[in-house]
């Protein structure tokens, strides 16, 4: 039976803090496409008090969160245990994403681990409902290792890569909804 929770208190901070990895779902108004996305990297998912949690965005293949949270700014992140302990966490919300560049960015930047080359947006979530399930069904994994795919492909990457990225597949949704500004930062830019 899933129990609803008032706030995330210490019990639920360390499970989040244990998770290698959590799931993020957002869907347009109206029609379109509910997208959900894996993130991994331990470092890049933050609890900053009670009802508001955040997470580092890299850039990847397109920005549908990004664009969905401009429209509407609903969001649900969800975390499971792979390991003996049976238990999804599922965090319902509101988020908002801050640019890198932004006086704001600056005060969530040391909630966070290593700077990833490919470093976006922070994705902010004002938590309203708080609830888990039993996760009975989730297989038992054992993680290896974090993936380093993502940043070494970043590391790669030129300014110009990253304008290109911006300007094309990051500027809007599958579904046409605006994502990135044209004027959006590139990731050689942001203070480290």
């Amino acid at each position: 039976m899933a129990k609803v929770f008032s706030h995330l208190d210490d019990a639920l901070r360390k499970f989040i803090s244990e998770q290698s990895m959590f799931f993020v779902a957002t869907a347009p108004v109206e029609g379109g496409l509910v997208n959900l996305s894996p993130k991994g990297y331990r470092d890049t998912f933050a609890v900053l008090d009670d009802h508001t949690v955040a997470y580092l965005d890299l850039f990847g293949s397109g920005s549908e969160t990004i664009a969905h949270l401009r429209e509407n700014g609903r969001i649900t992140v969800m975390f499971c245990s792979f390991d003996r302990t049976s238990k999804i966490l599922r965090l319902f919300g509101t988020g908002r994403v801050v640019r890198p560049d932004s006086a704001e960015f600056a005060t969530l930047r040391p909630h966070f681990g290593l700077q990833h080359p490919g470093l976006r947006a922070a994705i902010v979530i004002s938590v309203e409902r708080i609830a888990d399930s039993c996760g009975y069904s989730v297989p038992y994994f054992d993680l290896v290792d974090e993936r380093p795919v993502l940043d070494a492909l970043h590391n790669r990457r030129t300014d110009e890569d990253f304008a290109r990225r911006i300007a094309g597949d990051n500027s809007v949704s599958l579904d046409g909804l605006p994502a990135l500004e044209p004027d959006h930062p590139l990731p050689s830019a942001i203070p480290r």
